[in-house]
C-alpha cells in the first residue's frame, strides 16, 4: 500500500467508533483463523524436518487463551454436565422410590384397616347371635336333662317324656302305683300270677308284660322293658288308653 494513502474520513470515522467488545472480537477471530491454519496445516513431502518442526513448534493462540486451555475447559464443562445429569438421575429415582414406598404403606395401611373391620363384623354377628340366644327361652328335649340315676329320677323323667307326647299323668299317680306294683325295683318280675303261667310274666317298675309293653311303647325310649323311664312311659301310655289316666288306676291294672 503507498504509504500516502488514506482512508478516507468516513472510513476512518467508522475505525474510530468501533466499541472494545467490536475489537476484540475481531482479533479474537483473527486469532482464531490463525490456529486453524496451524492446525490443519501438514508438511509435504518436500518440505524439511527442520521446516515442519518450526511449525509445530509455534503456540496456537485463540485470542489472549492458548487452545489446550480452551480445550481443558470445554472438558471439564461436559464432566460438570455429566455429573449433574448422574445427579439429576439419582434425584428422580430417590423420588420415584420414595413415592413407591409411600404407595406400598397406604396399601397395608388399607389392608390392615379392612382386616380390622373384618373381623369386628365378625364378632359382632358372634355378639349378636349370643345375645339372640340368650333371650330366646331354652327348650331342652326330654332326655338331655340330668336326672338321678333313682325312682325319684326316673319319674321326672318320665313326666318330661309325658308332657311331649301328651301323655296325662302325675308324679303322684305314677309313684303310687310303682311302690304298689314293684315296690321301686326296676327288674322285679312277677313268677306266680296267671300271666307268668301263660308266660308272659310281668316285669319292671309298673309291671308290664311284653305284649302290652310292646303295643304302647313310646318312641325315644329304650326297647328294654326292664329299662325304668321306658317302663315307665309305656304302662302310663296303656293306662291313659284304657283308664283316662295313670292316675285313675289303684289296683291291679
Amino acid at each position: 500500500m503507498p504509504q500516502n494513502f488514506r482512508l478516507p474520513k468516513n472510513l476512518r470515522d467508522r475505525s474510530r467508533a468501533l466499541t472494545k467488545a467490536q475489537k476484540i472480537s475481531v482479533a479474537g477471530a483473527a486469532a482464531l483463523g490463525v490456529a486453524t491454519l496451524a492446525l490443519t496445516a501438514a508438511p509435504s513431502q518436500a518440505e524439511t524436518p527442520a521446516h515442519t518442526a518450526a511449525v509445530a513448534s509455534v503456540p496456537v493462540v485463540l485470542g489472549n487463551q492458548p487452545v489446550k486451555e480452551i480445550k481443558v475447559s470445554v472438558t471439564d464443562q461436559l464432566a460438570a454436565s455429566a455429573l449433574k445429569a448422574e445427579a439429576i438421575a439419582a434425584k428422580q429415582k430417590a423420588a420415584g422410590e420414595a413415592v413407591a414406598k409411600q404407595r406400598a404403606a397406604q396399601q397395608a395401611a388399607d389392608k390392615a384397616r379392612q382386616d380390622a373391620a373384618q373381623k369386628a363384623a365378625q364378632q359382632r354377628t358372634v355378639q349378636e347371635a349370643a345375645s339372640r340366644s340368650a333371650q330366646r327361652p331354652q327348650v331342652q328335649p326330654a332326655g338331655t336333662n340330668s336326672y338321678a340315676n333313682n325312682l325319684d329320677g326316673w319319674i321326672h323323667q318320665s313326666l318330661d317324656i309325658m308332657a311331649q307326647k301328651g301323655i296325662p299323668g302325675s308324679y303322684n299317680g305314677l309313684y303310687r302305683n310303682i311302690m304298689r306294683e314293684s315296690s321301686g325295683n326296676p327288674m322285679a318280675i312277677n313268677n306266680w300270677d296267671v300271666n307268668a303261667v301263660n308266660g308272659i310274666p310281668s316285669k319292671g317298675l309298673l309291671q308290664v308284660i311284653d305284649p302290652t309293653f310292646n303295643a304302647y311303647h313310646v318312641a325315644g325310649t329304650s326297647s328294654n322293658i326292664y329299662d325304668p323311664v321306658a317302663n315307665i312311659t309305656a304302662a302310663a301310655n296303656y293306662a291313659a288308653h284304657r283308664y283316662g289316666s295313670i292316675d285313675n288306676v289303684n289296683s291291679a291294672y
